[in-house]
């Protein structure tokens, strides 16, 4: 089916029904929510740090203060984005309830949006503390970097869901013995991605791929932002145009996936 045809007669109470058992899984457990504040915080601090031995060490760190910092919590919008999605996902695998809801009247574009529902929840509840800590330890505010920081945002969100429904499918056809994708696959896109550098350290052939990911744009834009004082905002839209497309992209895969796993059996066992 096409994404038009999946996206008709939309329920809103099935959605919200499903964001409500997300919820209650997250809120039962508090070793699931300490785990949501700590990382974040641990890399704040640990970075931080270093951010400040830099900034002390080094002129032209300490002319761009922040960037480090900066970069740190964009980047882990766009992991915890990426690991919300996939953790409510991977709630269902380890319970062995995926067979169930697909046999319900719950449609594959409204489980879809239940688990990015639960990634901008589980998101705000370790990033908020993050940025608290940026300000009080750091001084660096990330509000300051105003209506661009929405653009950010945004785009790093919407890249986060895509990888999301796309390792969602993957373990979805592949059973759990898939599941170790789901925490290296951003990892392995990190050094592309140019998270703490700019573009032109890598070499050239590698350059052509880091500008196929839509979070460069965003690190390139946040560089240009606290060194250049100036908001890029064609780095944004090319990051948004390459950002529909991978999202169209990997929710065609998920359905492909899903209609592979029915028809090979893996949907109902979904083990290793």
């Amino acid at each position: 089916m096409s994404l038009m045809e999946h996206s008709r007669g939309i329920a809103m109470h099935r959605i919200n029904a499903m964001v409500l058992r997300y919820w209650y899984l997250l809120v039962s457990s508090w070793p699931r929510m300490l785990e949501l504040v700590y990382w974040p915080a641990l890399q704040i601090i640990t970075w931080g740090f270093l951010q400040n031995y830099i900034s002390q060490n080094a002129g032209f760190f300490a002319q761009a203060g922040g960037t480090l910092i900066g970069a740190v919590i964009l980047w882990d919008i766009l992991f915890r984005g990426q690991l919300g999605f996939s953790i409510s996902f991977l709630e269902e695998m380890w319970a062995r309830n995926l067979g169930n809801l697909m046999m319900s009247p719950l449609k594959p574009i409204e489980f879809l949006i239940s688990l990015m529902i639960m990634s901008l929840i589980r998101l705000a509840i370790g990033i908020i503390p993050m940025v608290i800590l940026a300000i009080v330890f750091f001084k660096f505010n990330l509000f300051a970097f105003g209506l661009p920081l929405i653009a950010f945002f945004c785009n790093l969100i919407f890249t986060s869901w895509s990888l999301g429904i796309f390792v969602s499918g993957l373990v979805l056809r592949n059973g759990l013995g898939a599941e170790s994708i789901v925490w290296t696959l951003m990892f392995g896109l990190m050094p592309l991605a140019c998270v703490y550098y700019p573009v032109s350290v890598l070499p050239s052939w590698l350059q052509v791929v880091a500008w196929i990911l839509p979070p460069t744009y965003v690190f390139e834009g946040m560089r240009a932002l606290l060194f250049d004082h100036t908001f890029r905002a064609d780095l944004m839209l090319t990051a948004l145009a390459i950002n529909v497309v991978l999202f169209i992209v990997s929710f065609a895969i998920f359905l492909g996936l899903l209609n592979s796993a029915r028809c090979a059996g893996t949907l109902i066992s979904g083990g290793e």
